[in-house]
């Protein structure tokens, strides 16, 4: 028995948001992470990733659900597609973490060459960097600020952005995605 049925929410329910969530109704949106959030969490805690790996799971499985919400076959089922997603994106953290060689502070890298861009690399990346602040200029404040904190070095932790923002810890990450994805429509635009 599924997830929703437990909670007595039967699929057609659940096909309907999905629906209008793909036709960009927020409240079905919302009622979509609060159903399943828990699942994608409890995902993640079964591969035994870190808090930070965790989160960035999530926040990939909803942005893969924003992106692919309209060519979902069975909307019903919409839980079992988060599920298979959030298990590909661990394996897929898992992965990305066995590349990464930890090496020793005293250690010399003397292959590696020092790249300094030049003039041109240069004036590219300023105008880059310049079409990102304006399209985060037309963000909703709050979710300018939240896209800072993250992007903070060193990073902000969930719990002082919650403190701040007055966000649940677990909707940090599914607020990130649509951060990242009105942003992303934004930068199309420009």
């Amino acid at each position: 028995m599924t997830m929703m049925l437990e909670r007595g929410i039967d699929a057609p329910d659940v096909a309907s948001l999905v629906r209008r969530a793909a036709e960009g109704d927020r409240h079905a949106w919302e009622g979509l992470v609060d159903q399943y959030a828990r699942l994608i969490w409890s995902i993640t805690v079964d591969f035994k990733l870190t808090e930070s790996d965790a989160s960035d799971v999530a926040q990939t499985t909803w942005l893969r659900l924003l992106q692919h919400i309209d060519r979902i076959e069975r909307p019903d089922r919409v839980g079992s597609w988060l599920a298979a997603t959030a298990r590909n994106e661990c394996l897929r953290s898992l992965a990305a973490r066995k590349r990464v060689v930890p090496v020793h502070d005293d250690v010399e890298l003397t292959s590696v060459v020092a790249h300094e861009p030049g003039v041109d690399e240069r004036l590219l990346a300023d105008e880059r960097d310049q079409v990102v602040r304006d399209a985060l200029s037309h963000l909703p404040r709050r979710w300018q600020r939240l896209l800072e904190m993250l992007m903070a070095d060193p990073p902000v932790s969930y719990a002082d952005i919650s403190d701040e923002l007055g966000l649940p810890v677990g909707s940090i990450g599914p607020t990130r995605g649509r951060c990242l994805a009105r942003l992303r429509i934004l930068l199309q635009a420009s």
